[in-house]
């Protein structure tokens, strides 16, 4: 299947989790956040969350500053 992950065309594999993509990424990180189709999808939600066809990713990195 077809998917947009930060703006950038990827092939996947069906039945494929968000948990699962992020790890063949090596994504996983403290800080991170992410959001399917301009929605927040929580932390606890990725290893249950299946991805779809066109489904548009962006990858968020928590930066600290003051």
């Amino acid at each position: 299947m077809r998917i947009q992950f930060n703006d950038e065309p990827m092939e996947c594999p069906d039945n494929l989790t968000l948990a699962n993509l992020l790890t063949q990424l090596c994504l996983i990180k403290p800080g991170i956040a992410l959001a399917i189709n301009h929605t927040i999808v929580a932390r606890e939600q990725w290893e249950a969350h299946l991805l779809h066809e066109g489904d548009q990713i962006l990858l968020f990195q928590a930066i600290a500053g003051g």
